[in-house]
């Protein structure tokens, strides 16, 4: 069984395999002990030849006994050394022996065994021990490097420190496996040309009675010969390629002995479920001071585990399904980010060795938190949901790098949607410009941390927000003056439990890059002043506003109008992270709007809050669409009757016009009897006319 055969296994396995290595040596050398002293006893005393004799037959048929760890279930050795000691028991009645030969045949191999082989592992070890603990050294050193203090001496001399340690560490942890292996095959070796020493000088000095030592026992002999010569050959052969084996990782492992690569030449592998590594976790052994403890890290599954030197596996440090991990500044160490349980109640703080080591183990525990590990194809799974997300790896995300041209300029804003965690961005880098940070977040604005009671002072958000000073206009077109309860008549009631973060003032209010600006320098913010303290309240969803109610008392702490709420959206990797922003009016004129973003945490109901709000919005919209279709409607009917009444008018105005002109046609000829005493016939109008006009010609005539 070679030790390189695991050479490619993680760190834990490496340490198992070196215990077990460790322990047949051990055995090995224990055994060994027994048989030299065995065989000395044959040297040293004739007399007490044939006892010696017999010990020795009687510790070759206890191989098959012993428990080694490796090599312990080889069947050929122990019928071999069967055979070897029914041999030595028959010879154990031999009186004499040639002390000279027996020196030269005999204790010369395993002397040779015990103190050259046998020290050389000791040595090894006890190296390698001494390198590891230099390395250890080198990387603490390393490791307590000052960020706000550095200096390129000692930087460079702890650089060179941490080169030298870990080379040193390699070439003599792989000369200590290689002498590992080579001990198996010497073990063999060591126990088989003594025996074969001591037979052949036997057979010397009883030449005069060879009659006791048949043929069968020399080729049996003879065949052990072969079969030393031939595992020679083949330890010889191992052996060679074990050193150019050495000689290769030693040139291909030249770069990785840095402590931080270079990026370029090793580029961070962004879609990994799996990772293990050595990382520092930092310790609160007070209210300020800190400790840091370097262990061994490796996930599994869901869970991160940790496993210190020493331990024979892992325990679990923490459940990482659904957490949050963000990169964060602490104190003087570099390379350091917080793992967030998914209830919030557990976090730690740990340190990567380099800047590529740092990002990787940012986007692995971020895509088991997404729970990628459970589909079919993992790393194809992470880098299509990777492709589109948004850069989690660095404490200030650069938005300049991320967009190459500024938003372009309208009178009109595109109508606002909900940006779920795993849209596209590239899509819309199109359609915007090279955001920077000034220009989605006012410079040097106040955060504010906790709820301000509209009843202790008067916040100018809340007061536009509520209605109670100028009032913009309602795009939805609802009635300003309306005093019926917002909530009575409306459609939807959605009641969520949020914990306040922090609020400040934007520049920007048309791309979700605000929320995420905003969300990063708030967290930002918290952490350096070490503000933990949450406000609970109860978010409220209708379709005409947002209320955040206290949970004890039921009063509305905050009222956020619907129509005011022009952008929102849930952070892409934290899900119990979001935010939206509200547009007030800023002054007296209403041209003078201010745009404020408040960001809360939720019980992993982000994306359930903005689902909420954007159908709240669009329940709203159709309401105001339909009751604009009814007043159109109602507008069409009213214009319908009025035309309506306009052309019944004009056919009464053309009747009466008619009728006055028959009247004057009738009037202009006279009303004479006909011969045959027929009258002329005329309306009832047209008789009043007439008797009228008659009586106008009497008149006349009497004049």
């Amino acid at each position: 069984m070679s030790f390189y055969s695991h050479s490619q296994s993680p760190r834990t396995l490496t340490r198992s395999l070196l215990g077990v290595f460790e322990e047949d040596a051990t055995a090995i050398s224990n055994y060994m002990n027994q048989l030299y002293q065995a065989m000395h006893r044959i040297y040293d005393a004739q007399n007490e030849l044939s006892a010696a004799t017999h010990l020795t037959s009687k510790l070759l048929k206890e191989y098959e006994k012993q428990r080694f760890p490796l090599g312990g279930d080889d069947e050929v050795m122990s019928s071999t050394l069967q055979q070897f000691s029914k041999v030595i028991d028959e010879l154990s009645s031999c009186h004499a022996v040639l002390s000279t030969q027996l020196a030269d045949a005999m204790m010369f191999p395993i002397t040779q065994f015990k103190e050259r082989d046998l020290k050389e592992i000791l040595t090894l070890k006890e190296v390698f021990q001494i390198a590891s603990n230099d390395h250890d050294a080198a990387i603490n050193r390393y490791s307590r490097l000052s960020k706000k203090r550095e200096n390129d001496k000692v930087k460079y001399e702890v650089t060179e420190d941490v080169y030298t340690s870990r080379k040193k560490q390699h070439q003599t942890m792989m000369h200590y496996f290689c002498a590992l292996n080579t001990l198996q095959y010497k073990k063999k070796i060591a126990l088989l040309e003594p025996l074969l020493g001591y037979m052949q000088a036997q057979i010397s000095f009883f030449k005069m009675g060879s009659e006791n030592l048949n043929e069968q026992l020399e080729e049996f002999l003879a065949n052990i010969g072969t079969s030393v010569q031939n595992v020679r050959r083949e330890m010889d052969g191992d052996v060679e390629i074990m050193q150019q084996t050495i000689e290769d990782l030693e040139i291909a492992s030249d770069p990785l002995y840095m402590p931080d690569p270079d990026p370029t030449k090793f580029p961070v592998n962004r879609n990994l479920t799996r990772k293990a590594g050595y990382l520092n976790a930092r310790n609160k052994t007070g209210l300020v001071s800190s400790t840091w403890d370097r262990q061994f890290y490796f996930t599994q599954g869901g869970n991160l585990m940790s496993q210190a030197r020493g331990d024979v596996a892992g325990g679990l440090a923490m459940d990482i399904d659904n957490c949050s991990v963000m990169a964060v500044d602490c104190e003087d160490r570099r390379y350091c980010f917080q793992i967030t349980s998914f209830d919030g109640k557990k976090s730690s703080i740990l340190q990567a060795e380099s800047k590529k080591d740092h990002e990787e183990w940012i986007c692995t525990i971020n895509n088991i938190s997404k729970q990628i590990y459970l589909s079919e194809n993992p790393e194809e799974t992470a880098a299509r949901v990777n492709q589109s997300a948004l850069e989690a790896v660095t404490p200030s995300p650069s938005f300049q790098q991320r967009h190459e041209s500024l938003r372009p300029a309208g009178p009109s804003r595109p109508p606002t949607a909900r940006t779920s965690s795993s849209g596209s961005l590239g899509s819309e880098s199109t359609n915007l410009a090279a955001l920077s940070l000034d220009s989605l977040v006012a410079p040097d604005t106040p955060i504010q941390f906790d709820i301000i009671s509209p009843v202790c002072e008067d916040q100018p958000g809340q007061a536009k927000a509520s209605g109670q000073g100028s009032r913009r206009t309602n795009p939805f077109g609802e009635s300003g003056g309306s005093t019926k309860s917002e909530t009575e008549d409306s459609i939807l009631h959605q009641l969520f439990i949020v914990r306040f973060l922090g609020s400040m003032e934007v520049k920007s209010d048309d791309h979700p890059d605000v929320v995420y600006e905003t969300m990063r320098q708030i967290l930002a913010a918290r952490a350096i002043h070490n503000i933990f303290r949450m406000t609970e309240s109860h978010l409220l969803v209708t379709c005409d506003c947002l209320k955040l109610i206290d949970p004890q008392t039921q009063v509305t702490r905050l009222t956020f109008p619907l129509p005011c709420v022009v952008l929102y959206a849930t952070h892409q990797e934290n899900k119990r992270l979001f935010g939206f922003v509200l547009q007030t009016s800023g002054g007296r004129s209403e041209s003078n709007l201010s745009s404020v973003c408040y960001i809360f945490e939720s019980n992993n109901e982000g994306e359930k809050i903005c689902d909420s709000v954007g159908l709240a919005k669009q329940i709203a919209l159709h309401a105001e669409l339909d009751r604009r279709a009814s007043e159109k409607q109602k507008e069409i009917e009213r214009v319908k009757e009025k035309q309506q009444k306009e052309l019944s008018k004009q056919r009464q105005i053309e009747k009466d016009l008619e009728e006055q002109s028959r009247l004057i046609a009738a009037s202009s000829r006279p009303n004479q009897a006909s011969s045959e005493g027929q009258f002329v016939v005329l309306s009832s109008s047209q008789s009043e006319e007439s008797d009228l006009g008659e009586e106008g010609k009497k008149r006349e005539s009497e004049a």
